[in-house]
């Protein structure tokens, strides 16, 4: 849809919800600023949802952060509705807001020749997001068929923690897929702390809080950390290549 600052957002709304409501799982709202642009779609969803006899609450939004003011309130707009499911970033948009010197949307803009220009803005989205039980997505790579580059890119915000990036053509797709998922051996040691740290925390493994797999020591903490990667895997559909056994 357009974004509240345009005339033809209610119509937008309107006219897809009505005709497609019951095959709807969300609504993405562009260059979302304040929550208060938040509460208006949903307003405005729960009216069409009323109206044409849907589940009222069941369309979610995905809210696109695309200028200052909207990272400025990201943790406002993550919490605005129970309706928000996903916190985007939309890079060139930003990047135009903030009067940024580049023209390759996602790239370091010339002279920032140490660290990441990007990684306040995506740390901000992620940590809404996190905190509030929402999806963190990166946004676009234009530059489509620059494979590597748009993986060099997604490699930034997938080593944070986002759940993925947009992809503008099926060119994108697999270097997605591999970029977002865990390594096959990342994916095969957590699965193996949770199998051993299961066995280490049970009464034939002794109960203990912590224990070693070859020389590493791990306790709750890894657990918690090998669910993230193991969950992520399995969400791939990733299958183990090896298997940890306990001691005899």
């Amino acid at each position: 849809m357009n974004d509240w600052t345009t005339e033809w957002t209610y119509r937008d709304v309107t006219e897809v919800v009505e005709g497609a409501g019951a095959n709807l799982d969300a609504i993405m709202l562009p260059k979302v600023q304040t929550a208060e642009q938040v509460v208006a779609l949903d307003l405005l969803l729960t009216q069409v949802e009323k109206a044409m006899g849907y589940e009222v609450g069941r369309i979610g939004i995905e809210a696109q952060i695309e200028n200052a003011l909207g990272l400025l309130n990201v943790n406002a707009i993550a919490t605005a509705s129970p309706r928000v499911e996903t916190i985007i970033f939309g890079p060139a948009d930003f990047m135009a807001s903030i009067n940024m010197k580049s023209l390759v949307v996602g790239e370091q803009p010339p002279g920032y020749d140490v660290g990441d220009a990007y990684h306040h803005i995506l740390m901000s989205i992620l940590m809404a997001a996190r905190a509030h039980d929402k999806q963190a997505i990166d946004g676009p790579y234009l530059q489509i068929r620059d494979v590597d580059g748009f993986r060099r890119v997604a490699g930034r915000s997938a080593a944070l923690g986002f759940d993925g990036k947009w992809v503008l053509h099926p060119g994108q797709i697999d270097a997605a897929n591999e970029t977002y998922s865990p390594r096959q051996e990342d994916y095969d040691h957590a699965e193996n702390i949770l199998d051993a740290y299961d066995w280490y925390t049970s009464e034939a493994g002794g109960k203990r809080g912590a224990a070693m797999i070859d020389d590493e020591m791990i306790d709750e903490a890894s657990r918690k950390m090998a669910l993230v990667i193991s969950a992520k895997g399995r969400a791939a559909g990733m299958t183990r290549t090896e298997r940890w056994t306990p001691p005899a």
